[in-house]
C-alpha cells in the first residue's frame, strides 16, 4: 500500500515523526472543533485536511523562544 503523500517527505518538511504526529493531531482537532461549531459538515476526514497542510507548507512547526 503506498501512502500519498510519502511519509519521509512529511517528516523532512517537519524534522521528526514525533513532532509531525503531533502537528497533524493539534491542527486535525482544531479542523474538527471549528467545523461542529460552525455546524459544517466536512467533505474529507481532518487528519487528512491535516497532512495536505504540512505536505503543501501551510503549517509548519513554529519554535517555542
Amino acid at each position: 500500500m503506498m501512502l500519498y503523500p510519502p511519509m519521509s517527505e512529511l517528516v523532512n518538511k517537519v524534522g521528526s515523526r514525533y513532532l509531525l504526529v503531533n502537528l497533524v493531531a493539534r491542527r486535525a482537532r482544531a479542523i474538527s472543533r471549528k467545523a461542529e461549531e460552525d455546524g459544517e459538515p466536512l467533505e474529507r476526514k481532518p487528519i487528512s485536511i491535516a497532512i495536505d497542510e504540512v505536505y503543501t507548507g501551510k503549517l509548519k512547526v513554529m519554535e517555542e523562544q
